[in-house]
């Protein structure tokens, strides 16, 4: 569906951003979808090819930019040809570094040791608790 107008929250649930829509829904309520990195959208916006939205989704920023348009759930190999994802590399790196001791849970792994002071000190920082 190339020329289709369609919701952003039914866009970011049909590329597997979200699990379910009404997820995408509250995202989009809460704030954490903004439009070119500044404004909060609604989740009624009708998404266009070319426009970047930056996601905040699990404690990670997620940085898209529409590619492609559909409207129907597809399978990941799809949906990844609908968007680029241009996330800055700094980010990334933040994420590794959290899930180097936690999951998307906020759960450590049962096989590694709790973290050590100096751990906890970068986690805090890398999630500006300080």
């Amino acid at each position: 569906m190339e020329n289709s107008k369609i919701r952003i929250d039914k866009y970011l649930w049909a590329i597997r951003i979200f699990k379910t829509r009404s997820a995408a829904v509250s995202a989009c309520s809460e704030g954490k979808i903004k439009y070119m990195g500044e404004t909060t959208v609604k989740p009624s916006r009708v998404v266009q090819i070319g426009e970047e939205y930056r996601i905040r989704k699990d404690g990670k920023r997620i940085d898209i930019k529409v590619q492609k348009i559909i409207d129907k759930r597809v399978s990941a190999q799809l949906a990844a040809e609908c968007f680029i994802d241009i996330t800055p590399p700094e980010e990334k790196e933040k994420e590794k570094l959290i899930s180097a001791f936690y999951f998307n849970s906020g759960k450590r792994n049962n096989k590694q040791a709790r973290p050590t002071k100096k751990d906890r000190r970068k986690i805090s920082a890398l999630r500006g608790d300080l």
